[in-house]
């Protein structure tokens, strides 16, 4: 057997990684991979983020009024963060304090008013022949409400609701502790070099987010305040709870609108048809005030968000992350807003360089 017979082969094999193919295909696929993998863990990791996203909400609530007292009171963040706590809590205590008996009683007469609206639409519907009639209908509710499983699970949506709400409310008070701390802990996750320019955004998201719901607590205290007084000047009764309902809806976007408007008309109507039409009058006015004047002017003082552009974030959000998704759409826009266009002006500084 001749020497050139029994030389080896020197090239790699295909199985081998010093294969400059095999590396540049399984970097290929590794890129691939690790995209789908994150785009995986989004989507299963998608309501603690959103939990987390609104505990830095409720941070920049409270980093707000805290910046707020500091032009009044010369002391430290930590005292001025208590007091923004204290009253806040004061606030609210002494809200129910006031008008608790009567709250109370609206609310309870607010619940049987909109039962017997609605076993009045519903008999109206039955004779009309749009629903089925009342045999059938109790049978349907009872076949809905009378499972155990059914019950337990709405059950565990409240109190996992209600967790959420604990969650976000810790969350929110320990970054607004010490917001630097979690600030310094971000940079340190980019490269150095980008680090200065990273801190600035991170600023600049932070001021935007305390301008767009430092406008937003603004128009709901407006929007709940008008309301009360419109509808009490009007007779329609449960005013105060009424204006109450209608500001704190008013922090979730159209459909907080939607809800605040059935509650105002069912509970308008009960008390006649005069009553009703004014209070339908008074919705009417009050939204289109509040989306063609307060809104306009609080966003242009506030941050730039196109009116198309934040409508269709809503939707979108809402579609893909329900309830909380809606709530936190307009904040998250903004930031993503703050962040492409700090990205902008990177590139136009490079390209100008």
């Amino acid at each position: 057997m001749s020497k050139s017979d029994m030389a080896q082969v020197s090239e790699p094999a295909p199985n081998e990684l010093r294969d400059p193919f095999v590396r540049k295909e399984l970097t290929r696929a590794t890129v691939w991979l690790g995209l789908a993998c994150a785009i995986a863990l989004l989507v299963l990791l998608v309501h603690p983020l959103l939990i987390i996203f609104g505990g830095l909400v409720f941070a920049s609530m409270l980093d707000g009024g805290v910046r707020l007292l500091g032009r009044v009171l010369p002391i430290g963040r930590s005292w001025r963060l208590l007091i923004v706590v204290l009253l806040t809590v004061l606030f609210l205590i002494g809200l129910v304090w006031l008008t608790g008996v009567q709250v109370t009683a609206q609310f309870a007469q607010l619940q049987q008013t909109l039962i017997t609206q609605a076993t009045r639409l519903s008999n109206w519907a039955t004779e009309k022949g749009i629903m089925p009639q009342q045999a059938d209908i109790n049978g349907m509710v009872q076949q809905a409400l009378g499972s155990f499983g059914k019950l337990t699970g709405y059950l565990g949506i409240v109190f996992g609701a209600l967790a959420s709400l604990v969650m976000v409310l810790v969350i929110g008070l320990f970054v607004a502790i010490e917001p630097r701390l979690y600030g310094r802990g971000l940079e340190w996750m980019v490269p150095r070099d980008m680090r200065p320019r990273f801190a600035g955004t991170i600023e600049q998201m932070a001021t935007t987010m305390r301008r767009l719901l430092a406008g937003r607590l603004f128009g709901m205290a407006l929007e709940g305040a008008m309301t009360g007084i419109a509808l009490a000047f009007a007779g329609v009764p449960m005013a105060l709870v009424l204006g109450i309902l209608t500001g704190l809806l008013a922090f979730i976007p159209n459909l907080g609108a939607i809800v605040s408007g059935i509650l105002m008309v069912a509970v308008g109507f009960s008390a006649g048809s005069d009553t009703g039409l004014w209070a339908i009058c008074i919705y009417v006015f009050i939204q289109t005030l509040d989306g063609y004047v307060i809104i306009p002017m609080v966003a242009k003082k506030t941050v730039d968000l196109p009116p198309a552009l934040t409508l269709s974030s809503q939707i979108l959000a809402g579609t893909l992350f329900g309830l909380l998704g809606l709530t936190l759409a307009d904040p998250l826009t903004a930031m993503i807003k703050v962040a492409l266009e700090r990205s902008s002006e990177a590139e136009e500084e490079t390209d100008a360089a």
